[in-house]
């Protein structure tokens, strides 16, 4: 065994000025071990640069023993390399599997004396040049894997300049209502510090695709106000053309009517979508918790030749009946569809999910593949689709993905085998931001480094805890907590919690401003509430939304443990036994529900 800490950098020159380098960075290599981690990138100043390469990969054999012989001669201090260690090879157009596994291998640190000399391979060159018509993807094993696990990609022309996404902001919200009752779904606050909105933008954003719209006809102020203030316009992606803007219901001479689905709603603004030099339209939902890389899903796409790529979620048979599942052929290409099976139905739609790339376990455990609501669609395709072949198709899961099979298209599945939860309904959303105080490891990180989540910047200070029991929890930005117990909860940012207060399996929303001294005096002058959680009161599995006033000695506990309430005037709503108290609401002192 032997270890390579320091980079080092192979570098190939000529009269066209084409560099490749490889980097072995912190190398951890032994004669029996067949995975190695690098990769390989290309760079071209000659006129053929916004060509990049079809396909250049190392044969798994080939791949070994190169790399391993580079790395001894790093070690060693020879200075040349001979070229018939790089071997490449082309590939075909469409490969059997293009769900290509990274090595996730960890790193060990040791010193070394690596030079990064440069080191002139002209004869290497020539066999590269012949080999390299476009661009060269980076090096991955054969295996097939989903998305989930950390590839690199290397799209041409890169997503920033050739994808525009879509963001459905959905209908009017009633599963989440009375979150939806002031603002539209994708605005509904998350994680403390967040809003939905800010998942799939997020996503768009670490995938290189920086044009950006959403879709949305009810209640659109505040997700309007959120993302001008959270998404600059002229940021980032390719001569910084990238924009988040979003685009509400109208109408027109040519349609009076509203957005009837999703389908219809893209249908309404292809007029404006068609004006992008784009190639691809993804397709995205707008209240969906999960973290994708967009770009080895586009990239799929584009290597099976597809006119339509599906995202799939792998499936237990006891899930499997409340989502819509597809069924696949042996080259992962959709053939059927049945929308909430049960019974024969759903032992019908059973498929070999190895084929997509899970391991033989998971796919015994796995035997179902259901629909994410996620879509990388051509744009000829797309246009074709919704002018041409289904025009009054509403909805494109039920209605325009089927029927692009029906015609002949080819409709593949894409698996993405990660997390993922559809945060439709108070009972999800609950759960689902609950689930950022899992122990050890949350179900959805808000720390991830190499992907993160963004939002607006609000300049908040940091949250002040005087005397303050906390155990298990999330607490937002310029919150003020004095001399109580809280556990198992998300605070949301500017929260105001008071001495005595107990907060047990809750999310608190916060607020959007803070009250002064003098607006405090002058409320509990004439008999009103603060905002915020008043002195010894007691609230558990509850949902707290932005500036509710709840007063002293209040308990919002559901002791009677009532399942479904509607409370509207009194300020609260029940779902799924979960407490939701409406957004600017007034709970007076002393209140039990």
């Amino acid at each position: 065994m032997f270890k390579i800490s320091s980079i080092c950098f192979l570098e190939v020159c000529d009269d066209q000025n084409l560099h490749i380098k490889m980097s072995l960075s912190a190398w951890s290599l032994s004669s029996s071990s067949s995975l190695f981690s690098g990769f390989l990138s290309c760079s071209s100043s000659s006129k053929q640069e916004s060509r990049l390469s079809e396909n250049c990969f190392y044969n798994k054999k080939q791949y070994k023993e190169s790399f391993a012989s580079m790395a001894m001669a790093a070690v060693g201090g020879v200075t040349r390399i001979p070229s018939s260690n790089l071997i490449t090879q082309k590939t075909s157009t469409r490969p059997t599997s293009p769900f290509l596994k990274p090595i996730n291998q960890s790193l060990s640190s040791s010193s070394s004396d690596l030079s990064g000399d440069k080191i002139p391979l002209k004869s290497v060159l020539r066999s590269l040049k012949a080999s390299f018509n476009a661009r060269i993807p980076i090096l991955v094993s054969p295996k097939a894997v989903s998305d989930s696990q950390g590839s690199q990609t290397c799209l041409d022309p890169d997503a920033s300049r050739s994808v525009l996404g879509i963001i459905l902001g959905g209908g009017a919200g009633t599963r989440l209502y009375p979150l939806t009752k002031k603002r539209a779904k994708p605005a509904v606050p998350l994680g403390a510090n967040y809003r939905l909105i800010d998942i799939p933008v997020s996503n768009c954003l670490n995938s290189n695709i920086s044009k950006i719209y959403v879709l949305t006809q009810f209640n659109s102020a505040s997700l309007n106000r959120h993302l001008s203030r959270a998404y600059a316009s002229n940021m980032g992606g390719y001569k910084n053309e990238g924009f988040v803007e979003v685009l509400a219901a109208q109408q027109s001479p040519e349609n009076p009517n509203w957005f009837q689905g999703t389908a219809d709603a893209v249908r309404q603004y292809l007029w404006l979508f068609e004006e992008h030099n784009v190639m691809e339209f993804l397709v995205l939902a707008g209240d969906h918790l999960y973290r994708m890389d967009y770009e080895k899903f586009i990239q799929a796409h584009r290597e099976t030749d597809a006119d339509i790529t599906v995202a799939a979620l792998p499936m237990d048979e006891k899930r499997a009946t409340a989502f819509g599942l597809m069924k696949i052929d042996e080259e992962g290409r959709i053939i059927e569809f049945a929308e909430k099976p049960k019974g024969e139905q759903l032992k019908a739609m059973k498929v070999d999910t190895t084929i997509l790339g899970l391991d033989d376990e998971r796919a015994k455990e796995m035997p179902y593949i259901a629909s994410m609501g996620i879509y990388v669609v051509s744009k000829d395709v797309m246009l074709q689709l919704l002018r041409e072949k289904f025009p009054g198709a509403n909805d494109f899961g039920s209605e325009v993905i089927p029927g692009a099979t029906s015609i002949g298209m080819r409709v593949q599945a894409y698996l993405y085998d990660g997390y993922w939860e559809d945060i439709g309904t108070i009972e999800a959303f609950y759960n689902a931001n609950l689930g950022i105080t899992k122990k050890p490891i949350p179900d959805f990180s808000f720390y991830d480094r190499s992907s993160p989540i963004y939002t607006q910047p609000r300049y908040l200070p940091p949250s002040k805890m005087l005397d303050a029991d906390v155990t298990d929890s999330v607490i937002g930005e310029g919150c003020v907590i004095k001399n109580c117990k809280i556990h198992h909860s998300v605070v949301g940012l500017r929260s105001c919690i008071s001495e005595g207060a107990i907060i047990e399996d809750t999310l608190l929303m916060g607020a959007d401003y803070y009250e002064t001294d003098a607006d405090r005096r002058f409320l509990a002058a004439k008999g009103s509430v603060p905002i915020g959680i008043g002195r010894n009161t007691h609230i558990k599995r509850a949902i707290i939304d932005k500036n509710a006033r709840i007063g002293d000695d209040v308990k919002i506990i559901n002791s009677d443990n009532v399942l479904e309430a509607a409370r509207e005037t009194d300020g609260y709503f029940i779902k799924s036994g979960i407490v939701t108290v409406i957004k600017d609401a007034l709970i007076p002192s002393g209140t039990i529900i």
